[in-house]
């Protein structure tokens, strides 16, 4: 039973724990996570951890959830299709690739590898607009590894069989797209399935892991090579073709292939992953509760905002609630930090600031006149350190910090005037610090400011917060609006707001961007997102 349990939270057929520890899943929602488990594998409705369902569920399969956002969300999108989207594409149609790294012991040789990866990306390519070129530089759009146990992006592989691979989603943190294979398989080519039980066909699952590479979440169809189950080899790579659920599904985001234009041809030649999502929180200890009521967030006033793996966590005192790309709490109850990252001070009161490094996606908190530097959950060695390491005054206290989409550069505020940090040369740069007004129609004295993943900046103060779309340096006219209401899933009649953070951008130094993956959409399918989040 908990096995089946860690399962179905695993793959997202039931919500995660509460941060909270006490609440347990009632029968009635366990039964229907199962069934809705059963419809999509294809095996018999029973509602009932059966025998032939928890076959299913030991069967070898890919590692990423079968459902992005909400149950309901995805079983009423399914009734229109049966292929997933994901709700995020590349922003062109021309991709790179490129395999970093090899399996340590493999029958297949490293020009083997490639061939089959190139035929992988080709049949997306034969049945979309889109064309791949292998590339021998480690800045291509998807990146491949084969990696083993924890590889650097908190998604464990766990040995041979169960897990396989998975891959990230388009996007414009340095990892989306990259696709990791778990090096303890025994990865095979046999396409006419002359060695059953003798391995893993290694072709089969990359096109599978690209499909989620370029945007298209698991398919509940037979036929569909996003099925999340392995299914056996499919055939000769060069013979190969994508079944019309999965070039529908293609289509849908990249359109259909030009009749003028072929996809590159060139036999294969050889992401930098930083850092998926924060995992969720360990179980709580029997009896331990939250000393923060969960009505604190309808009332904002937060110490510190962070948008950390595309989600924004919103910290007051000891605790933080966080917002998922979806645009969904996780809880409505607070999680306590300590338990999250317990490399801080046992006594500290509360964060003041803290965020992602854009150069190697650690994860930054300052209090008081120290700082904190974490890979994921783990505090790094050597922290904390004193706050005048990063060039600051010994006497500064950080009230604020995010990094500027539009270039690059990390920006650090106390009270009226702010430095601009440089995190590959870690110092602050010559000429600082400047005061706060360079970006006008906000109030002094910042509680802090993020970046949304629609690539505008978000600049918060009590019970309001302003938007500032890309380089821009004047907030949008209709700001300010409400943290409570448009954020926290808190009625506030007092304040009437526009649709919450939207895609596209523009630049300090005139740079302009494109638009990010991560999308809210507008406020009335913002409460239509509420009423499914609170009925599932």
């Amino acid at each position: 039973m908990i096995k089946g349990l860690q399962w179905l939270m695993r793959y997202g057929y039931l919500p995660q724990p509460d941060p909270r520890a006490a609440n347990l899943q009632s029968e009635e929602e366990l039964s229907t996570a199962v069934r809705t488990m059963q419809r999509f594998a294809g095996v018999p409705v029973t509602g009932k951890l059966d025998s032939e369902t928890l076959r299913m569920m030991n069967r070898p399969r890919c590692s990423l959830p079968d459902f992005i956002g909400t149950s309901e969300l995805m079983r009423r999108r399914r009734r229109k299709r049966r292929y997933a989207l994901s709700e995020s594409s590349w922003k062109k149609t021309d991709l790179t690739w490129h395999i970093r790294s090899y399996p340590q012991s493999s029958q297949l040789s490293r020009d083997h590898i490639r061939n089959l990866m190139f035929y992988a990306f080709q049949a997306w390519s034969n049945s979309s607009a889109l064309t791949f070129r292998e590339v021998p530089s480690q800045t291509a759009d998807i990146m491949v590894d084969f990696a083993a146990s924890y590889h650097d992006d908190t998604y464990p592989f766990d040995g041979p069989g169960g897990t396989l691979a998975h891959a990230f989603f388009p996007g414009e943190h340095p990892i989306s797209g990259d696709t990791h294979f778990d090096d303890e398989e025994t990865w095979i080519y046999d396409p006419r399935n002359e060695s059953p039980g003798h391995g893993t066909d290694l072709f089969a699952v990359a096109v599978h892991e690209f499909g989620h590479a370029l945007g298209l979440a698991h398919s509940s169809v037979k036929e569909s090579i996003m099925m999340p189950y392995y299914q056996g080899p499919v055939g000769l790579p060069h013979l190969y073709q994508l079944s019309i659920d999965d070039a529908m599904g293609i289509q849908q985001i990249y359109g259909r292939r030009h009749h003028s234009s072929y996809p590159d041809q060139d036999i294969p030649a050889p992401p930098v992953p930083t850092a998926p999502p924060i995992p969720g929180l360990p179980p709580d200890k029997p009896g331990e509760k939250p000393s923060l009521p969960a009505l604190e967030r309808c009332k904002a006033g937060f110490d510190a905002i962070a948008n950390i793996r595309g989600e924004v966590f919103f910290f007051k005192e000891r605790h933080f609630w966080r917002i998922q790309p979806s645009q969904n709490l996780v809880s409505l109850e607070p999680a306590q930090t300590l338990r999250f990252w317990n490399g801080l001070p046992p006594d500290f009161k509360s964060i003041d600031a803290a965020y992602e490094r854009a150069n190697d996606s650690q994860i930054v908190f300052f209090i008081g006149s120290s700082y904190w530097v974490f890979s994921d959950t783990r505090v790094n060695e050597g922290y904390p350190r004193p706050i005048s390491d990063l060039g600051l005054p010994r006497s500064t206290v950080v009230g604020a910090v995010f990094v500027w989409p539009h270039n690059g550069k990390t920006y650090l505020l106390e009270k009226d005037r702010y430095w601009r940090y440089d995190d590959k040369l870690g110092h602050v740069e010559p000429g600082y610090p400047k005061p706060v007004t360079l970006w006008k129609g906000v109030p002094s004295e910042l509680d802090d400011v993020t970046h949304w993943n629609d690539g505008h900046t978000y600049f918060f103060k009590d019970t309001h917060y302003w938007r500032f779309k890309g380089g821009n340096v004047e907030a949008d006219s209709v700001h300010p609006r409400s943290i409570p209401r448009d954020l926290m899933f808190c009625s506030d009649p007092t304040t009437i707001s526009p649709s919450g953070p939207k895609t596209g951008f523009k630049g300090e130094d005139g740079l302009c961007l494109c638009k990010s993956s991560g999308q809210i959409k507008n406020s009335s399918l913002a409460w239509i997102l509420i009423l499914l989040w609170m009925i599932c």
